[in-house]
C-alpha cells in the first residue's frame, strides 16, 4: 500500500486497516512457524504497511495536539 493511498483514508479507516493488518500478519507469521506459507514476503510487505499506518496516525494526533494550542 502506497502512502498517497494511505493518507487519503479517515482515521477510523486507518485503524480498521491496522487491526486487519495485525490479523492478517499474526495468522502469516503461524503459518511461517507451520511451514505452510507460500508467500513469505508478504511478512515484510504486511510490516511495512502497519507502519506506514502507525505513522500516519501519529502525524494526524501531532497535528490536532498543535492546533488545539
Amino acid at each position: 500500500m502506497k502512502m498517497v493511498e494511505i493518507r487519503k483514508l479517515t482515521t477510523d479507516e486507518l485503524n480498521k486497516k491496522l487491526e486487519e493488518s495485525k490479523k492478517e500478519l499474526f495468522n502469516l507469521k503461524f503459518a511461517l512457524s507451520t511451514g505452510n506459507l507460500e508467500k513469505p514476503h508478504r511478512i515484510k510487505e504486511l510490516r511495512h504497511d502497519v507502519a506506514k499506518i502507525k505513522t500516519v496516525i501519529r502525524e494526524r494526533e501531532l497535528e490536532s495536539k498543535e492546533e488545539a494550542n
